[in-house]
C-alpha cells in the first residue's frame, strides 16, 4: 500500500469500526455504477486490518453471557420461558406439562433446541481448554455405528496430521457416491476446532445451495456463501461476516477464493477438473492456482477432489506434487450403476428418427411407473442447434460473433420463437427465406434441452418435467427452486445441460440417460476427449446413489470409441493411461505448456496489427534468451476458430513450450508484455487456456 494513504485520509483513524464498515459498503455500492476509488477503499481496509491485528483486551463475563443467552435465544420463545427454562439450573424435560399432546411436542422440541444450544456453548468452552467434544462424539459414533467408510477413514488419517500443522497438498480421487463430502465436513470441523477458517469451492452456482445446506446443518450460521447471483448488498453482508470472523466457513464459486478469511487453515476445491474455475473475463485467473498460492502463503492445507481428476492434476499427483488419496468404493459398498451403450446408427437403420432410442423410452416408462426419478443430459440449450438453408447451405450466424445462432422457443408457436447467440446475447427473429439465395427451404437442425423437454412432455403428459439450463436458472435462486422441486418428488423427470452432471445427490434417481454422448468428442480442442469422459462419468454417477440400484443409458453414434468405452466402464485409470500416452506422443500438456497472447479489437485492422507486433516481440525475446528459445517448440501468428466474438475481431500468438524453469521465466515475460497498454486493442495472456477457440 502506498505510504501516503494514511496521510491522505487522516480522519479514518478517528472513526469507529462500524462507521468504517458503513463507508466501505457505500464504496462497494458506488462501484457497481461507476469507477471505484481504489485508494480510498484500500485505506479503509488498512485501518480495519490494523484494528483486527490489535484488538482491545476483553475479559470473559459469564453472567453477562448468560443474560445474553436468555435475551437472544430463550427470549425468542417468551411464552415458554418459565415452563421450559425458568431458572439458570432448570432445563429439565420433566418441567414440561401440557394437556395438549401437540403443544407438549412443540415444547419438547423447543427444549431440545435449547439443550442443543447449551451443548454448542459447552463445546466452545471445552475447546478453549484443548478438549474437542465434537471430535470425541464423532469418534464415538464412527466407532459405534460405522459412519466412516474405510476409504474415508484412510483419507482422514493421512490428512489430519498435516491439517494440524498447516501444510500439505492433496488430490482426493473418489468415485461418484464414495462420500467425499463427508471427508470435507470432518476436515472443516477439525479446522474450526483449531480456531482457523475453511473455504469450500464448487464449480457451479447450482451446487452452492446443496453444499450450504449440508454445512449449515453441521455448523449452523458459521457458514457463509459467496457467488455472483447474490445482490451487491448480500455479497457485502457475507463479506463482512467473513472478515469479522462471524463466518469461518466460506462456500462459493471461483470468486470465493478471494474471500477475506482470517487464519486460513483449509481450502477444498470440489470437482477440481471443471473448467469453470478459470475466468474467461478480465481479470483472468484460475481459482485452483490462486488456492494453491493462498495455501502456500498462509500455511493452509489444500485438498483437490474429483471422481474424474484433470489429466494435469493426476499427473502432478503421480510425480509427487500432490499426495494422492483414493476412495474406490461407494458408501455402504453400493454398486456402481449399470451402463448400457445404444448405437444410434442402428436406431436410424430401424427407422427410429426420434431423439430417444427405444431402449431409453422403455427404461423411462418403467422408471416412472415405479415412482422413481430420471435425469436426462443434453449438453446444448435451446430448441434447435442451428438454422440452415437446404438449397445453398447458408447457416444463420450472429452478426457480432462468428458462431451459428441457436433456435429458441420463447412461448408456444413460431411467432414467439427467436434465434439467440449464446456468446453475446444477440437475438433476432428466424428468417422465412434464406438471406443469401432467397430460398424458402429453411430448416432447423439438431436438438437442445427445449426440444428434449417437449418430447418428454409428449411421452409423459401427466408428469411434471423440469428443465435446467442457463435459460431457466438465470433468476435469483433459480437453481435452488428447481432442485428443491425435484428433490421433493413433485417432478420425476429432469433434463438439463452439464450443470446437472456434477455434485448433485438425489437418492430416488435410478435412471440417467445421455442423449448425445458424441457432442463434445470432436470439438477443436485437445481437451475434448478428457471433457467427454468426465461429463459421461460424472452424469452416470448421479444414478443409484440411494438404496435403489442405478441404470445409465448412453446414446452414441460411436460406441466403439475408447473414450465412450472407458466412460461406460467408469474406469478412470484406463482412460488416464490412454490419454496420457496420446498427449506424450502429440506433445500436449502436461508434457508441454500451451500459451497464447490473445488480441481483441473493434477494428479488424488494429487487431491484426497489434498481434503482428506481439509476434515480433516474442521472437525478439526468444532470440535474446537462447535458453528460452531452446524450450519453444512453436510460436505462430493465427486467428482462433472463432474469429469474431461480441463484435471484436480476434487474433492470437499461439505458443507450445517445453516444461522447464526457463519456460516459466519466458511466461512471466509474456505476462508483462500483455500488460502493456495497446491503443484500440485489448491483450490477454493465457497459460494453458481452457479453450483455443
Amino acid at each position: 500500500m502506498p505510504s501516503d494513504r494514511n496521510t491522505a485520509y487522516p480522519f479514518l483513524e478517528q472513526m469507529r469500526t462500524e462507521e468504517l464498515e458503513a463507508l466501505l459498503q457505500q464504496e462497494f455500492t458506488a462501484a457497481d455504477g461507476g469507477e471505484p476509488d481504489v485508494d480510498y477503499i484500500m485505506a479503509i481496509m488498512e485501518v480495519m486490518k490494523q484494528r483486527d491485528a490489535n484488538p482491545p483486551a476483553a475479559e470473559a463475563d459469564v453472567d453477562a453471557a448468560w443474560r445474553d443467552f436468555k435475551e437472544n435465544y430463550q427470549g425468542q420463545a417468551s411464552a415458554y420461558e418459565t415452563e421450559v427454562l425458568p431458572e439458570r439450573d432448570s432445563s429439565h424435560l420433566d418441567q414440561i406439562t401440557s394437556p395438549s399432546p401437540k403443544k407438549k411436542s412443540r415444547r419438547i422440541l423447543r427444549a431440545a433446541v435449547i439443550t442443543a444450544a447449551c451443548i454448542v456453548i459447552l463445546c466452545g468452552a471445552a475447546s478453549a481448554f484443548g478438549f474437542d467434544i465434537l471430535q470425541a462424539f464423532a469418534d464415538w459414533t464412527a466407532e459405534t455405528f460405522g459412519f466412516v467408510t474405510p476409504g474415508q477413514e484412510e483419507a482422514l488419517s493421512v490428512m489430519l496430521p498435516d491439517l494440524r500443522s498447516g501444510q500439505g497438498k492433496y488430490l482426493l480421487h473418489g468415485v461418484t457416491g464414495s462420500g467425499k463430502t463427508e471427508v470435507f465436513i470432518r476436515l472443516v470441523r477439525q479446522t474450526l476446532v483449531q480456531g482457523k477458517s475453511a473455504m469450500i469451492l464448487v464449480p457451479e452456482i447450482a451446487l452452492t445451495p446443496q453444499m450450504v445446506m449440508w454445512f449449515r446443518a453441521r455448523f449452523g450460521a458459521v457458514a457463509a456463501v459467496l457467488h455472483s447471483r447474490l445482490s451487491a448488498g448480500e455479497r457485502f453482508d457475507e463479506w463482512r461476516r467473513i472478515r469479522r470472523g462471524d463466518a469461518r466457513v466460506v462456500i462459493g464459486a471461483r470468486s470465493a477464493v478471494f474471500a477475506p478469511c482470517g487464519n486460513l487453515g483449509l481450502i477444498v476445491v470440489d470437482e477440481e477438473h471443471e473448467s469453470t474455475y478459470i475466468s474467461d473475463r478480465h481479470p483472468r485467473y484460475d481459482a485452483r492456482e490462486v488456492a494453491i498460492r493462498r495455501c502456500e502463503n498462509e500455511h493452509a492445507t489444500l485438498l483437490l477432489a474429483s471422481a474424474t481428476p484433470s489429466i494435469l492434476s493426476f499427473a502432478r499427483a503421480r510425480r509427487g506434487d500432490y499426495v494422492l488419496l483414493e476412495m474406490p468404493s461407494r458408501v455402504g459398498n453400493r454398486p456402481m450403476p449399470q451402463v448400457t451403450l445404444v448405437d444410434m446408427r442402428k436406431e436410424m437403420e430401424n427407422g427410429n428418427r426420434s431423439v430417444f432410442s427405444g431402449q431409453l423410452v422403455a427404461a423411462l416408462k418403467n422408471c416412472v411407473a415405479r415412482g422413481e426419478q430420471a435425469m436426462l443430459l443434453m449438453n446444448r440449450r435451446g430448441y434447435n442447434s442451428f438454422v440452415s438453408c437446404r438449397s445453398c447451405g447458408y447457416v444463420v450466424k450472429c452478426p457480432n460473433c462468428d458462431v451459428a445462432m441457436t433456435y429458441h422457443v420463447v412461448g408456444s408457436g413460431q411467432t414467439e420463437a427467436k434465434l439467440h447467440c449464446h456468446y453475446c446475447g444477440f437475438a433476432a427473429l428466424p428468417p422465412n427465406t434464406c438471406p443469401k439465395c432467397g430460398s424458402k427451404y429453411i430448416r432447423y437442425f439438431g436438438a437442445g434441452t427445449q426440444k428434449i423437454e417437449e418430447e418428454l412432455k409428449k411421452l409423459f403428459p401427466q408428469e411434471n418435467v423440469i428443465r435446467m439450463d442457463i435459460d431457466t436458472t438465470s433468476g435469483k435462486d433459480g437453481h435452488a427452486k428447481l432442485l428443491d422441486e425435484f428433490r421433493s418428488g413433485r417432478a420425476k423427470l429432469l433434463v438439463g445441460t452439464q450443470m446437472i452432471a456434477k455434485g448433485l445427490d438425489f437418492p430416488k434417481v435410478t435412471l440417467v440417460g445421455v442423449i448425445a454422448a458424441d457432442m463434445t468428442l470432436n470439438l477443436p480442442d485437445y481437451r475434448a476427449r478428457e471433457r467427454t469422459f468426465q461429463l459421461l462419468t460424472q452424469v452416470a454417477g448421479r444414478a443409484g446413489r440411494g438404496t435403489l440400484p442405478g441404470q445409465v443409458i448412453i446414446q452414441t453414434y460411436k460406441p466403439e470409441d475408447e473414450v465412450i468405452q472407458t466412460a461406460a466402464a467408469q474406469d478412470y485409470r484406463a482412460f488416464f493411461e490412454l490419454e496420457f500416452d496420446r498427449r506424450r506422443t502429440g506433445l500436449y500438456p502436461p508434457f508441454t505448456i500451451l500459451a497464447r497472447l490473445l488480441v481483441e479489437s473493434n477494428s479488424p485492422q488494429k487487431a491484426r496489427e497489434v498481434a503482428t507486433m506481439l509476434h515480433a516481440r516474442c521472437e525478439e525475446l526468444l532470440n535474446a534468451h537462447p535458453l528460452w528459445k531452446k524450450r519453444a517448440l512453436m510460436v505462430r501468428l493465427d486467428q482462433p476458430s472463432i474469429t469474431v466474438l461480441r463484435g471484436k475481431t480476434r487474433w492470437h500468438v499461439l505458443m507450445k513450450l517445453l516444461v522447464h524453469p526457463e519456460t516459466e521465466q519466458f511466461a512471466a515475460a509474456l505476462s508483462e508484455l500483455a500488460r502493456e497498454k495497446q491503443e484500440g486493442a485489448e491483450v490477454y495472456f493465457e497459460y494453458n487456456p481452457t479453450t483455443m477457440m
